[in-house]
């Protein structure tokens, strides 16, 4: 009896030394990585390519420990990158332009692109077969803020359609974007346009239903994207360099993959959503062409994205691609 449990004790002590010891390995290992906090305006599935290159070690390949700090709205990360809270933003270009036309001298700059469209759905409270965007005339949508990219593309989309967003239908702006889901299930609008994994869970609960994708209607531009001051790129060249290799190998990864596989790697970071859920989001985005081949930005698109600005009111001039993306490493990554 006292033999048994002394081999019992003795083989418990082995198994917690061996955890100890991997904890203290993994904890060194850590302490030899160089922190990088990102303000990311939204916990999306649309920015699979981004949990994809964490959950498969792509930033730890090139020494960084990526913090995710959740910062809602694209006003909101451009004040944590501006006061240093953070190192790096991830919004919508939009963001980098107007604080650069607010004539902040060391403003952030663009310099990795993860997502070429609009990564909205548009949901419906009514069953629509075949739907086309006249179906929206006279009713009522739950838009995003006004003069962020959400509600700009979907408005673009429209005139490109023939239908004036400010006669033809009611978008109600006043919504915050994280309480759109909230409102449109309390009653509010006829539709609602919705990132995943909201949309899925809307239609899933039997509350909606997605008729189209606003991201294939608004046309290819530099949606969201990883910014940082100018005087933080130029001093951490390294830094700037390695993130964006990491993500570019995770938008590879990405593209190179069923959607099965893309959402294994990336579940842990959604635990609330099943995994065929995840699996028919990403098939979705996937199908909808919403993320880009390689970290780069051209002018073209560059273009583009102000075009939508302008049209929407929030713009009255170009700002320069050259001041506001830096594109040291597009080519070397294409």
């Amino acid at each position: 009896m006292k033999r048994t449990l002394v081999s019992i004790i003795l083989f418990l002590i082995v198994i917690a030394s061996v955890i100890v010891g991997a904890v203290m390995k993994r904890n060194n290992d850590n302490s030899n990585l160089t922190k990088v906090k990102v303000a990311e305006v939204a916990h999306s599935i649309f920015y699979a390519p981004q949990y994809a290159a964490i959950s498969n070690g792509y930033f730890e390949e090139e020494g960084l420990d990526i913090e995710l700090i959740l910062t809602p709205g694209a006003d909101a990360v451009m004040s944590s990158v501006l006061s240093g809270d953070v190192n790096i933003g991830f919004s919508g270009t939009e963001a980098t332009i107007y604080v650069y036309n607010g004539g902040e001298e060391d403003y952030p700059v663009t310099f990795a692109a993860l997502t070429k469209r609009d990564g909205a759905f548009l949901v419906s409270r009514e069953k629509i077969n075949n739907f086309t965007l006249n179906d929206l005339k006279g009713k009522s949508v739950i838009g995003g803020r006004t003069g962020g990219m959400p509600e700009m593309t979907f408005e673009w989309a429209l005139r490109e359609n023939g239908i004036d967003p400010k006669k033809d239908l009611n978008i109600d702006t006043s919504i915050a974007f994280a309480a759109m889901q909230g409102a449109f299930i309390g009653g509010t609008g006829d539709f609602v346009t919705l990132f995943e994994p909201n949309a899925t869970s809307v239609e899933k609960e039997g509350l909606g239903y997605i008729v189209a994708y606003v991201g294939e209607l608004g046309g290819a531009v530099p949606y969201t994207a990883y910014n940082a001051k100018r005087s933080y790129i130029d001093n951490n060249p390294d830094i700037i360099k390695g993130f964006s290799r990491a993500i570019n190998k995770g938008l590879k990864f990405v593209s190179d993959n069923d959607a099965e596989r893309v959402a294994k790697s990336i579940i842990s970071f959604f635990p609330d959503t099943a995994l065929n859920d995840l699996i028919t989001m990403i098939d979705r985005y996937k199908k909808g062409d919403a993320y880009r081949e390689t970290i780069s930005i051209n002018e073209e698109e560059w273009k583009h994205i102000q075009d939508i600005m302008i049209a929407a009111g929030e713009l009255d001039e170009y700002a320069p691609y050259d001041k506001l993306i830096y594109g040291k490493y597009f080519n070397e990554f294409e």
